[in-house]
């Protein structure tokens, strides 16, 4: 594998930033699968390298994986800040199809993350059906719509205010569990969902609630709960999981 770390200028975002991006070291004529890999809120886009071996993991499939920094963005065009959701769902994958050979292809491309990553890689494929054939959350953060803004202890309250301006997230596009029952009803492309959090988790409460609303539903689900708490040892695990179930070619 070739693992490679890109600057950039993100007009989206007015400053410089990074990916960093794993590659096949085999040269193919085919234009490759994607995995975009999101990090959690107190990481980067080097975090997935730096504590699990996901570069090892990939090495057989034959597929890129594309990893972004967002900063504490939680995937979002932040009300006091920058525009991390145009960046992410607009500009990055436009910008790293135009460095490195990735398919456009909706049955090639898959998005999966971790805490904040897994909250943004549910937002991302359940906004943009069309664009993934797989999203995957690792211990989400997938009911937002319950997490408190400003004027209160909880320590990420003024982080969510920043970022959501102290709007209501419920019925909105930064609501999971609407954009989920909202897939469902339509006739848009479904992609497959996975879910996995650790009983020990402290976001394991929302995310039996995900499951719970899931299982009324018809979309293709697969939700994983084990032992477990809000940490690599479980991320590095259950990413092997995820990538046992891309439906990849």
């Amino acid at each position: 594998m070739a693992r490679i770390t890109c600057d950039f200028f993100s007009e989206a975002l007015t400053l410089n930033t990074s990916m960093t991006v794993i590659l096949p070291e085999h040269k193919t004529n085919k234009l490759l699968p994607t995995l975009y890999l999101l990090h959690g809120f107190s990481d980067d886009h080097t975090i997935w390298t730096r504590r699990t071996s996901i570069e090892r993991y990939v090495s057989e499939l034959g597929i890129a994986v594309v990893m972004p920094n967002v900063d504490h963005s939680f995937y979002t065009d932040m009300a006091y800040g920058k525009k991390y959701w145009t960046f992410l769902t607009e500009e990055l994958p436009q910008v790293a199809r135009s460095f490195f050979p990735l398919s456009d292809k909706r049955e090639d491309n898959f998005v999966a993350g971790l805490s904040m990553g897994g909250y943004g890689a549910f937002k991302w494929g359940l906004n943009k059906p069309d664009q993934f054939a797989a999203i995957a959350s690792l211990s989400g953060v997938l009911n937002l719509a319950q997490h408190p803004q400003e004027n209160t202890d909880h320590p990420m309250a003024q982080t969510l205010y920043n970022v959501f301006g102290g709007d209501n997230i419920e019925g909105s596009m930064h609501d999971i569990f609407h954009l989920t029952r909202k897939l469902d009803q339509s006739d848009e492309p479904k992609p497959m969902l996975y879910q996995a959090c650790g009983t020990e988790d402290f976001l394991f409460e929302e995310n039996i609630a995900f499951k719970e609303l899931t299982d009324s539903l018809s979309l293709d689900v697969k939700t994983t709960f084990d032992s477990g708490t809000h940490e690599w040892g479980y991320w590095d695990y259950h990413i092997q999981e995820v990538l046992n179930w891309l439906p990849l070619k």
